[in-house]
């Protein structure tokens, strides 16, 4: 997102850095509930390596990915510190509890974008995507417009954490849910594919920073406003 108002750093500092830092606080609700999601589920299902390592634990500290923070500042997706889990300690079989574990972060994303929704469904906070005229007209740092802009960016987040998450490509969790689930033939296939992952990834990223069009962002986006559309009753 920030690298969208990067010429702000030099037209308007001030509202630069207000935009750093509500983005900032958004991304903490974000990536927290993520990672805590991950870390409760493995441990629930068996596994005591996320707790023994200090992951189950609502810290943002412990679970921030400084390249997947930074990603989520500067593009508008990204990632989490990865919840180390060993697969084989987990009940009901490898594959399948790792399914479970992969798809419990966007879920958590997606239930922190519907309770917060509810305050703007009520009218208790309003939608309010962060801008330069409504940062102008409010002298800047008005609780109320700040409050709806941290808000509403932590909807975005979250929704976007649980949509990107769930594209079928390592490491993203969307990865284990699909090994998990597929039939065998299907889900081998797929398991062969994940060394390749991270580098299919920054080719498709590095794809839109050059060309303008984000294969990703333009897929996802429709997605993103239907489920922002039913958690929260406004679109993007």
């Amino acid at each position: 997102m920030l690298l969208w108002n990067f010429n702000l750093l030099a037209d308007n500092p001030q509202f630069f850095l207000y935009l750093t830092l509500i983005t900032a606080a958004a991304l903490v609700v974000a990536i927290t509930g993520h990672e805590f999601a991950h870390a409760l589920i493995a441990t629930q299902l068996g596994d005591p390596t996320a707790k023994r390592l200090g992951r189950l634990s609502l810290n943002p500290l412990v679970h921030l990915d400084p390249l997947g923070t930074l990603m989520l500042f500067l593009a508008g997706f990204g990632w989490g510190k990865p919840v180390p889990v060993n697969p084989y300690h987990l009940k009901n079989g490898h594959k399948e509890g790792m399914a479970v574990v992969g798809l419990a972060g966007p879920m958590a994303n997606l239930a922190t974008a519907g309770l917060l929704g509810l305050l703007i469904k009520t009218e208790l906070v309003a939608w309010r995507f962060p801008s330069l005229l409504s940062y102008r007209l409010s002298s800047g740092w008005d609780g109320e417009i700040l409050l709806a802009n941290v808000v509403t960016l932590a909807i975005f987040y979250s929704i976007i954490l649980a949509v990107f998450n769930l594209i079928p490509v390592a490491p993203l969790d969307g990865y284990n849910v699909a090994v998990g689930l597929l039939p065998g033939n299907l889900s081998r296939s797929l398991a062969r594919t994940a060394h390749y992952g991270p580098m299919i990834l920054m080719m498709v990223i590095a794809f839109g920073w050059f060309t303008g069009f984000s294969i990703i962002w333009d897929i996802l986006r429709p997605i993103i406003n239907v489920l922002s559309l039913l958690l929260a009753g406004r679109t993007f």
